[in-house]
């Protein structure tokens, strides 16, 4: 009877395989079974961080066009920071800032030391770009941000994912569209929303994903209506298309997904690499 062993000689060719080769078939071991609602509610991610890149976009026209005042756009983002920060200590009770021991103070003199540092270098953030075009500075700004998209921690874990590359390319953007704003107010006020919106947002975002499902549904619909009203006062086939990109996305993407599982077909059997299960360490010593 032919036996799996190469050790000992057998009256068969090396290629040869009995009836019981294909018993040990086994098909999709490892694959995910997807639910339509749970890859719904995993969209919120990419569907919010769009819409961020999408209001940081418009208020920037806003700003550049003359509609929008600094000191208007730095009362709003301060008001919002204001309630952002009492509720992301509210949405669990204080249990997060309890185990990072880190305090109210803390973050008072960290918010004040980046205002002023932001603040005293506005005048060298109007002034850095002075010598490159408008056109490439426009162009950097949007492969910037595509990257920020790119690379942002969306919840997978992947090789591609860098939340601090992801943030440093946001940032640039938003230098880089702030030197090209008339003062330096202006410039201070735009890389202080850039931050507010791209490094402060997306963790209260997180919090609430962990901790009240419902309510960060409820907040990703009304963010993203909020960018589709902003987009649709500076052009309405942009906010068509982005509208479509949003839908896209969070309903179009997810049913595909489903639908493509259906069609994998990975098999596994008694000619995979050998998993040493045994503990060999003792080996080492």
């Amino acid at each position: 009877r032919w036996q799996k062993v190469l050790y000992e000689r057998q009256p068969f060719p090396d290629n040869y395989v009995d009836q019981r080769f294909l018993e040990e078939l086994r098909k999709n071991v490892h694959a995910r079974r997807y639910r339509y609602r749970a890859v719904v509610f995993q969209s919120g991610a990419v569907v919010q961080q769009l819409c961020s890149v999408c209001v940081f976009v418009v208020t920037w026209w806003y700003m550049d066009a003359g509609m929008l005042s600094p000191q208007g756009l730095f009362g709003a983002a301060l008001v919002s920071s204001l309630l952002g920060y009492v509720l992301f200590d509210a949405v669990d009770g204080g249990a997060g800032r309890w185990e990072s021991g880190r305090t109210r103070w803390a973050d008072l003199k960290s918010t004040l030391v980046f205002a002023a540092f932001t603040y005293g270098f506005s005048p060298v953030l109007k002034t850095l770009t002075e010598s490159i075009s408008t056109d490439t500075i426009y162009a950097m700004s949007a492969l910037m941000l595509l990257g920020h998209l790119i690379f942002f921690d969306y919840g997978a874990n992947a090789a591609i994912v860098s939340s601090t590359l992801s943030l440093n390319m946001a940032i640039f953007a938003s230098v880089c569209l702030a030197s090209r704003l008339p003062r330096s107010l202006h410039a201070f006020v735009m890389v202080t929303f850039a931050m507010q919106i791209f490094a402060l947002w997306p963790m209260l975002q997180k919090k609430l994903k962990a901790r009240t499902p419902r309510c960060y549904v409820g907040v990703t619909v009304l963010f993203a209506l909020a960018a589709l009203a902003g987009l649709a006062t500076v052009s309405s086939v942009g906010a068509v298309l982005f509208a479509s990109l949003l839908l896209a996305i969070s309903c179009l993407c997810p049913y595909c997904l489903i639908r493509l599982q259906l069609l994998k077909d990975n098999i596994h059997g008694p000619w995979d690499e050998a998993e040493i299960k045994e503990d060999l360490s003792r080996f080492l010593m």
